[in-house]
């Protein structure tokens, strides 16, 4: 069956387009007002406070009890039953690097359109890729990856379809991928950590949700073996002092999480209105970020590039644009002023 797939067969690393490429924007339109107001990545753009760090976070290597204490936070805010099943990593995307090395070369089903480095990285391994539409061809690969909530559509699989999934794969000792990365906002059964099928890995994002994409902090979540197996490649001290008491502080803030979660639900609604008034339609999307779709979308990522404003665009579809949240009230009234401008 040909599931409208497509080859990665060919593809570049510089092939890759990703948000937060301010300077590359600024090279482009060298003439717009700094600072530049960032909306194309899906961080949220207001931070959680950062806690107030001792010294030797800075200046000691860390300690196998600083990490303990951060994989008992992710653990419980993850829903696991214990440690033993999450690893930390300096970001998702150093996992992404390092899980097709589990495995010899054999056949990946991504289900796309997506974040385009699962592929990439799978393919720079030795693995035949291909870009599916459907989930059903998932399971007539040996590896299967899906991001979910989707970036950027917000395409989000029921935990009944992954667990089926996973569970098919492990038959046939395959393997599945389930990045999380937008997954903190949403209700608690929407994510696949505490139903967690065999030969299964979920990736989730730290720095995205809690506003800290420069801190570089990531985690898998799987059986015991396979964490240890990554755990291995990712070698000692793989992430930071100062990355390992800051997402251990964070992550046991139920307080910070929920009232998070309400102000994006409000600024989601205000940002949605904003775009609808500008002749867009909202055709997907996460708690950190929406997808707007316009015949005009070029324009007007143009038009909003030269106020000042960045906005994702897409190759593979000119009429989309996705736009990350302003924080500040200012960077609003920017947004609004640019998107109502003739």
């Amino acid at each position: 069956m040909d599931h409208k797939a497509s080859s990665t067969r060919g593809i570049r690393p510089e092939a890759v387009a990703h948000g937060g490429n301010i300077d590359e924007i600024s090279r482009r339109y060298p003439d717009a007002p700094q600072p530049w107001v960032d909306l194309s990545t899906g961080i949220n753009p207001i931070a959680y406070p950062l806690p107030r760090l001792a010294a030797e976070a800075w200046t000691r290597l860390p300690t196998n009890a600083d990490e303990r204490t951060l994989l008992a936070a992710a653990a419980a805010r993850y829903g696991l039953r214990g440690p033993a099943s999450v690893i930390a990593a300096p970001g998702t995307q150093a996992l992404l690097q390092i899980i097709p090395r589990l495995r010899s070369p054999g056949t990946v089903a991504v289900l796309g359109p997506t974040y385009e480095e699962h592929a990439l990285c799978w393919h720079r391994c030795g693995h035949r890729v291909r870009t599916v539409n459907e989930v059903e061809a998932l399971a007539e690969a040996d590896v299967a990856v899906v991001v979910n909530p989707n970036n950027p559509t917000g395409r989000l699989l029921p935990r009944e379809t992954l667990v089926s999934l996973g569970s098919e794969l492990a038959r046939r000792d395959g393997l599945l991928i389930v990045d999380e990365a937008f997954a903190d906002f949403l209700p608690g059964d929407a994510s696949l950590t505490s139903r967690l099928p065999p030969a299964t890995i979920v990736l989730r994002s730290f720095g995205k949700a809690y506003g800290f994409a420069g801190l570089r902090l990531g985690f898998a979540i799987a059986a015991h073996e396979l964490c240890q197996r990554l755990r291995g490649d990712l070698g000692p001290w793989a992430v930071s002092g100062p990355a390992l008491a800051i997402g251990a502080a964070a992550l046991r803030d139920d307080v910070w999480l929920q009232q998070a979660r309400q102000r994006l639900a409000a600024d989601c609604a205000r940002l949605d209105a904003l775009l609808m008034a500008a002749g867009c339609n909202i055709v997907g999307g996460t708690p950190l970020f929406r997808l707007a779709e316009s015949v005009a979308a070029q324009d007007l990522a143009d038009r909003l590039a030269q106020r000042g404003i960045h906005v994702r665009r897409f190759a593979h579809d000119e009429t989309w644009l996705r736009f990350g949240l302003p924080g500040r009230e200012e960077e609003w009234q920017q947004l609004a002023d640019a998107l109502t401008a003739s």
